[in-house]
């Protein structure tokens, strides 16, 4: 048959069935990605052979798919944007990425798989899919900044997506005992990299800037494609794979500031032909390779769902995003996609991995998307349940660790001590380099050692002695670790909350904060080593010593918090008898704006007023409770008749009521149960963001 009698009707039949499941999904309101696997399936070989599209045509296409669906990721990609990545989101991006390599290539390694395998699957859930989200959250619309941090996030993760195309593919192209074919590969991989940094960074955006300002939408398109394939096909000539090309080539464009127009404009095309590749991706499924492999696609499902959650959160908590933005970007990030694919798909066709792992792959992806839009949806009663299942001092301690980052988020240079902590960081490094790099040596060197002492010493004798020489030559680099981490913690919570006066009033907190920060540290540093050092070692070894480190640390974060509580509750008694003596004369309207709550004001409250100068004074008296705002409810506002377990506001919001003042009497940390009235005046702690959410609550909106 004709070559064009063999596209057409594969071309026809794999958009036909596309289109079908993609309106039934649309009204589902179902993920359409979920519609073009299914459409897949049924055209493809192992369900309906009678219906089969033809497979080298379909690949072809698919392999143009891959192209254009990552050029229009690399198009949202900045190297100038990823430097600036804010600090909120780079420790949430390392402890995500690191912890889900870690965990994937730990779980491959108990479940049977060989070390490449192992490998892929770390890399392979790593990467949430920017497509699924970006659809889902058009779907169901979330704040501004959550989005920020989940796509900022989601670019971080792209570009280790990218290292791991690399890096695997230099894997699979040369063997590790060849060292001329392994010298060729790494040359080709610098040559790539020579290519994208400077002379792309240098002559693709002007190109670009002078064809968007100067000729038609026409000759854009053709160019900015042109130049996709053109990348494309460069890294396939350097061997490595197509969608790393065109990621790069759409990196470039975007370099010249013009990659939001030209994504528009190339939009249409992309669509379909990434249509056609999540087809092809259902034609590879294999329903008997899934069932029979269905206990890893459960764990790998499990690993997923629980781990990126936590991962995320965890990070983004740590980072200062407080519970609730945590959980939502927790939840918002729990699935796998189109990188899981393209990543697994490099193995496959180069015989790294078997085949079975391609479809558990598809499986695994295909079930966490699915549960995506739920899991978005449900993240305000998640975040409610979690709050409410943490004991009462841990509730505090969440709820002021935001204010404190907000604080040293805003500290001047001069009170950060850049120059000591660079100094502090390069060592930090330093330290975790060197304990990374002597622990891979030690273990690449127990085959040679038992070879070479083979028969007069045993191998199990062998690992033993070249384990505790390489826990004796690691262990100063490891403690320097740890020393580094308290060290950049202090100077860190000491900016933060520095002290005043005779009398330290900030020791409680500051303790509180020290302990966290150098959770912080250490799992922005030793995450990245277990990952790093995972392939070489016995599942989980290394992260025993973690967990024991962390456990100590987690204990004195536990007292210092029943600490805090006893700081918070003489500070909630101090701030409503303030509140009390300010309160403004009845009927009062002057308002006092919240700052940094956009344009929020407070009724009844006015700065010129003598007597907020001794709630004013009282805040300053005990630093470490962030900025305490009063609030007066007025008796047309939603929040009166309704009990604060009723209104949820630290679960929904992050912020917390630390005391309320009703009619001449004060309630420091008032009840749940406690059911608010008309003229009572509460006051709010929490980041400025909480507090204009939680009065924005309060009033009804």
């Amino acid at each position: 048959m004709p070559v064009a009698g063999v596209f057409l009707p594969t071309f026809a039949l794999v958009l036909c069935a596309a289109a079908i499941t993609t309106v039934i999904f649309h009204r589902l309101r179902q993920p359409v990605i979920l519609g073009y696997l299914l459409a897949g399936l049924v055209v493809g070989p192992h369900l309906f052979p009678w219906a089969v599209a033809d497979h080298a045509t379909t690949e072809t296409l698919a392999e143009i798919g891959v192209i254009l669906l990552l050029f229009t990721i690399g198009l949202e990609f900045s190297v100038r944007g990823l430097l600036r990545v804010g600090g909120s989101v780079a420790i949430t991006a390392i402890i995500d990425v690191s912890l889900m390599a870690w965990l994937g290539i730990g779980v491959a390694t108990l479940l049977g798989w060989t070390s490449r395998e192992a490998l892929f699957a770390g890399a392979m859930i790593t990467a949430s899919s920017t497509t699924i989200i970006a659809k889902t959250f058009e779907e169901h619309p979330v704040a501004r900044k959550l989005r920020n941090q989940v796509m900022g996030v989601l670019v971080v993760e792209d570009l280790v997506a990218v290292l791991f195309l690399a890096g695997l593919g230099t894997i699979t192209s040369a063997a590790p005992s060849n060292g001329p074919s392994l010298f060729v590969t790494m040359l080709r991989l610098m040559t790539l990299l020579f290519v994208w940094v400077t002379v792309g960074l240098v002559v693709v955006p002007r190109i670009i800037r002078r064809l968007v300002k100067s000729v038609r939408a026409e000759t854009t398109v053709i160019a900015s494609i042109g130049l996709c394939f053109a990348f494309a096909l460069l890294a396939r000539w350097l061997g490595y794979s197509v969608a790393l090309g065109a990621f790069i080539a759409g990196s470039l464009i975007a370099e010249s500031g013009r990659g939001e127009q030209v994504a528009e404009l190339v939009r249409p095309v992309r669509d379909v032909f990434a249509a056609v590749f999540f087809v092809a991706v259902g034609m590879l499924i294999d329903p008997a390779l899934i069932a029979q492999h269905w206990f890893a696609v459960v764990v790998l499902t499990v690993v997923v769902l629980v781990g990126k959650f936590f991962a995320v959160g965890l990070g983004a908590f740590l980072a200062g995003r407080g519970t609730q933005a945590a959980v939502r970007t927790g939840l918002s990030m729990a699935q796998i996609g189109e990188f899981s694919f393209i990543i697994v798909s490099l193995g496959v066709t180069t015989g790294a991995v078997r085949a079975f792992l391609f479809p558990v792959a598809v499986a695994v992806s295909a079930i966490t998307t699915l549960l995506t839009p739920w899991l978005i949806a449900s993240s305000d009663q998640v975040s409610s349940w979690v709050d409410r299942s943490l004991p009462k001092p841990l509730q505090t301690y969440v709820s002021l660790y935001g204010t404190w980052v907000e604080e040293l988020r805003q500290a001047s240079p001069r009170r950060t001590r850049g120059t000591l902590l660079r100094g502090l960081v390069r060592w930090l490094v330093l330290d975790a380099i060197l304990t990374a790099v002597l622990v891979i040596l030690a273990f690449l060197a127990y085959p040679w050692l038992a070879h070479a002492l083979a028969p007069r010493v045993p191998g199990e004798v062998v690992a033993l002695i070249l384990g505790v020489l390489a826990l004796a030559v690691a262990t100063p680099f490891g403690g320097g670790l740890v020393r580094t981490a308290r060290a950049i913690a202090l100077v860190l919570a000491r900016t933060a909350l520095p002290g005043t006066g005779t009398v330290d009033r900030a020791a409680a907190p500051r303790r509180a904060l020290v302990i966290t920060l150098e959770i912080v540290i250490l799992l922005i540093t030793a995450l990245p080593v277990l990952a790093i050092t995972q392939p070489f070692m016995p599942p989980f070894r290394g992260a025993l010593i973690l967990a024991a480190i962390l456990a100590v640390l987690a204990v004195a974060a536990w007292r210092s918090a029943q600490n805090l509580e006893g700081h918070i509750r003489a500070g909630a008694e101090l701030l409503v008898d303030a509140v009390k003596s300010a309160l403004p004369p009845e009927g009062a309207t002057v308002e006092m704006a919240i700052p940094g709550a956009d344009g929020l004001t407070l009724p009844g409250w006015t700065q010129e007023m003598a007597a907020v100068d001794r709630f004013t004074t009282a805040t300053h008296m005990l630093p470490g409770i962030g900025a305490p705002t009063p609030f007066r409810l007025e008796p047309e506002h939603a929040a009166v008749g309704q009990s604060l377990a009723e209104l949820e506001l630290r679960g929904r919001t992050g912020a917390t009521v630390l005391g309320l003042s009703r009619a001449g009497v004060g309630m420091p940390a008032p009840e749940k149960s406690e059911r608010l009235e008309a003229g009572d005046t509460l006051v709010l702690v929490g980041t400025r963001e909480a507090v204009g959410a939680a009065v924005a609550v309060l009033r009804g909106g």
